[in-house]
């Protein structure tokens, strides 16, 4: 039997929206979490697990760290990553070649966080004072703070915990053994199936696109992405719909299933919604995530949740306080909400 675009949105919510589960098994389903510092209504990693681990609450993953052995990383994007997966990523070489006077700078903080066993940045900045650079953004970042994220991303250092929501480095070790042809390959096409596995199903562009950002997280060999690209296609399962090509795990099927009665509010980082080509394919309309968009520009809000009703995102909710009172704001994709009793009920109950 042909699979349909509805089997492929079923399949893509059921096998994401898994039965919730432990903490630890839900960071080995899902491989990586994407991350986002926006506390309102709240984090994007609270809010993917709250949906996947039984009883979670807001803080769940902090406290629970470093007892679950993932890490703080930079995947497709920057979030939380099982150590099975960082493991195939580092150490990270390839990245731009450091002066003399920054290498020896992170050198002497390296022996300094060794000796100290991990190190919150107050301490490196008290021990170094390097100053002030220009961020990402174009403001000023302290110069010691972007020195040990940049040895973060390398590898030399790894986040411990959080205090406060800052992070604590201490020194990362890695095994150096020299990786062959055969190797590498092995290694990219593992990260490429946790993409995979991840975000399935997967329209082909958004496919490329997802190969495509690993370069971040083995700049070492973006080089070999490419290559890693037309393995994946030839391996994969794959349906051609309405002239789009997909992609899924090859041991797996998108069988028919039955949508639960059940209503979700969605992170804009949650897995069932990151893929905005795949979203508008899905569900016929276009999400854009707005909480850095100018005010008169928003349309849907500055951190609007996709409303899910059983495999149907419909619309979207605003959360907000006011005099001590939650309030929720719903919009809707088309013109009215649905009139069943239960869907009623389940948004209050979400």
């Amino acid at each position: 039997m042909p699979v349909t675009l509805n089997d492929l949105r079923r399949y893509a919510v059921a096998r994401s929206l898994f039965t919730p589960t432990t903490l630890k098994r839900a960071f080995t389903k899902l491989g990586f979490v994407q991350a986002d510092p926006i506390r309102a209504p709240a984090r994007a990693q609270d809010l993917t697990l709250r949906h996947r681990v039984k009883n979670y609450r807001v803080g769940d993953l902090d406290r629970r760290y470093a007892t679950l052995d993932i890490a703080e990383d930079f995947f497709v994007n920057y979030g939380f990553v099982t150590a099975e997966v960082q493991a195939l990523r580092h150490p990270r070489t390839g990245v731009s070649r450091w002066s003399a006077k920054r290498k020896a700078r992170a050198q002497a903080l390296l022996e300094f966080v060794r000796e100290r066993g991990s190190v919150h940045p107050r301490e490196v900045d008290a021990r170094f004072s390097h100053g002030s650079v220009t961020n990402y953004w174009g403001g000023s970042s302290n110069a010691t703070t972007h020195l040990l994220d940049t040895m973060h991303y390398r590898g030399l250092l790894r986040v411990a915990r959080r205090d406060g929501g800052v992070r604590i480095y201490t020194a990362h070790e890695h095994a150096l053994a020299p990786l062959n042809a055969a190797a590498r390959r092995e290694r990219i096409d593992r990260l490429v199936d946790v993409v995979v596995h991840k975000y399935a199903p997967l329209p082909s562009l958004s496919l490329s696109g997802l190969v495509s950002r690993l370069r971040y997280a083995v700049p070492q060999w973006r080089h070999e992405l490419k290559s890693a690209l037309v393995r994946a296609k030839q391996r994969l399962g794959h349906a051609r719909i309405d002239g789009v090509d997909w992609y899924w795990p090859a041991d797996e099927h998108p069988a028919i299933v039955d949508p639960q009665d059940v209503v979700r509010f969605l992170a804009p980082f949650d897995p069932v919604v990151w893929d905005r080509r795949r979203f508008e394919l899905f569900w016929g309309w276009a999400y854009r995530f707005e909480a850095y968009t100018p005010v008169p520009k928003r349309r849907l809000g500055y951190y609007a949740l996709p409303l899910l009703w059983r495999d149907r995102i419909i619309g979207w909710g605003n959360l907000s306080v006011r005099d001590g009172v939650l309030h929720t704001d719903i919009g809707y994709a088309s013109s009215s909400a649905p009139t069943e009793t239960r869907f009623k009920r389940e948004v209050d109950a979400e």
